[in-house]
């Protein structure tokens, strides 16, 4: 189970996921008014945990040359969800897999391609695995934002919390 977050920890998270690439631990540190340190010690944390996953680039497909994106929605018996999760992901041009938590329509599957040419290779490629597509919708247009519950309390609730300046212990 996870663990609950304080407003450091929720303002952190909320700064890395609008610009985690550029911005630095005293970028990060000013606004909500904690050490660069307590920063770098945090996103240590919260790495640990599992909480931080990664650090991964937005991709403009398009620009990539890879103009078509497709999600497909697809009914997979429940219990064949993982070995087909794994197969599913195999597929050259699958970006992006989600199970779905009910439902019968529950795994959602992006991919990307140059050419009609190509999605039709990898609706194939799902058919070959045995289950059935249930719709095939193309993208127009994506936008990801933070979650708005992490989000700055203010300095002076944050400046209480400036305690994490140690090293953490293992």
């Amino acid at each position: 189970m996870g663990r609950d977050l304080d407003d450091v920890d929720r303002s952190i998270l909320y700064l890395l996921q609008q610009d985690a690439r550029n911005s630095t631990a005293q970028d990060i540190a000013d606004p909500i008014g904690v050490s660069p340190s307590t920063v770098r010690n945090r996103i240590g944390q919260l790495e640990a945990d599992g909480i931080i996953r990664g650090y991964h680039p937005e991709i403009d497909y398009e620009a990539a040359n890879l103009p078509l994106q497709v999600t497909f929605v697809i009914s997979v018996p429940p219990a064949e969800l993982t070995e087909y999760s794994e197969n599913v992901r195999g597929i050259q041009g699958v970006i992006d897999m989600r199970e779905m938590l009910t439902g019968r329509r529950n795994v959602h599957v992006d991919v990307v391609g140059t050419s009609t040419a190509d999605v039709t290779r990898i609706t194939d490629a799902v058919h070959d695995l045995g289950v059935q597509i249930e719709s095939a919708e193309m993208l127009r247009r994506r936008y990801v934002q933070p979650f708005n519950h992490f989000f700055l309390q203010g300095e002076d609730t944050m400046a209480a919390h400036d305690t994490d300046d140690a090293e953490p212990v293992n």
